[in-house]
């Protein structure tokens, strides 16, 4: 049976960098992702773990984004030590 992902995709625009320059590069990327991201999002602004809104999309963006490789590449030694840390912390962050 093959596996259903969610497809997205990802502008992203550099506005202004540290040295107040204007930024120039850009970036659109499409991804798959087995979980809603909206939902998840939404999940996690509803927790209030943050006191911005801003910070909990960015969190939960940044999350989903790094465990969807993870999971993807399971194997690669680079992930080996994670794991468990990062198993115990979805756990916790699905507790609260």
């Amino acid at each position: 049976m093959e596996k259903r992902n969610n497809t997205y995709q990802l502008d992203l625009k550099e506005l202004k960098l540290k040295d107040a320059s204007e930024g120039t590069k850009n970036l659109s990327l499409q991804f798959e992702n087995h979980d809603d991201i909206f939902n998840i999002i939404q999940v996690i602004k509803s927790k209030k773990i943050f006191d911005d809104e801003n910070t909990a999309t960015e969190f939960a963006l940044g999350l989903k984004l790094f465990t969807e490789v993870m999971l993807k590449n399971k194997q690669h030694p680079l992930f080996e030590e994670l794991k468990p840390s990062i198993s115990e912390f979805i756990k916790k962050l699905k507790s609260q």
